[in-house]
């Protein structure tokens, strides 16, 4: 019988740890697009920001960026018949073609703040109507977090107050999670997906270890008693 060495057991343990590497490696590093996982309350008449930034910073101004209110569908009996959008950014300016009447000359975009991957969108003088889920979204960005989904509330028994404040990236809303102001962007919940997926990582990772070590010992012990019944005498 041949010696095997220890290596040649603990070889696809350093390659399943290698390759996991790589898997975690660009999740870590990815730029994501993240929102208020708060609402953003207002009153009528105010002048309201939902607030939409790529973490890290990352320059947009070249890629589209389209805002729109998930929750409208097309009209099923209209094939022609499509969802416009509350705002639409494209070859590095607005296309007012494709936006909703009610939003005409009412939103904008921090054109400046875009190379900083600040895509907040601006919404002056909301009314009821406004109210709803908006979808920011960047259709080319090479990442698998693309959009992020900002609730606006707007209630005229809330006092009357401006809530459009100018937003740069070093001041971008992010507070403590024990922050519960509405009108403070909260913390995306991409964070914690990536927490939870790369202990999950550690975790297969710990059972895969313990599991290669078990087989490595058993292999160890079973090539003991071999050597151990060749050097034993032939009884005649």
């Amino acid at each position: 019988m041949s010696r095997l060495s220890s290596s040649s057991y603990t070889f696809p343990l350093w390659t399943l740890i290698l390759c996991s590497a790589f898997l975690i490696a660009p999740v870590q590093g990815e730029v994501v697009v993240i929102g208020s996982n708060l609402p953003i309350i207002a009153s009528p008449g105010d002048d309201v920001i939902l607030p939409c930034q790529l973490v890290p910073m990352f320059d947009v101004q070249g890629l589209t960026v389209e805002w729109s209110k998930p929750d409208l569908k097309p009209d099923p009996s209209d094939r022609l018949s499509r969802v416009e959008y509350v705002h639409l950014y494209r070859d590095r300016k607005e296309v007012p073609d494709m936006k909703m009447a009610s939003y005409f000359r009412r939103t904008e975009l921090f054109m400046d703040d875009m190379k900083h991957g600040n895509i907040s969108l601006k919404i002056l003088n909301v009314s009821e109507e406004d109210n709803g889920r908006y979808r920011c979204f960047i259709p080319k960005l090479r990442s698998r977090v693309k959009a992020a989904v900002v609730e606006l509330v707007v209630d005229p028994n809330v006092a009357k107050t401006s809530t459009m404040a100018p937003l740069h990236p070093r001041n971008f809303p992010t507070p403590d999670p024990q922050d519960t102001t509405p009108t403070n962007a909260g913390r995306s919940r991409v964070p914690v997906v990536v927490i939870v997926v790369t202990l999950l990582l550690v975790l297969t990772l710990a059972g895969f270890a313990a599991y290669f070590s078990r087989i490595f010992q058993k292999l160890k012990q079973k090539h003991q008693k071999d050597d151990e019944t060749q050097k034993q005498p032939l009884q005649v």
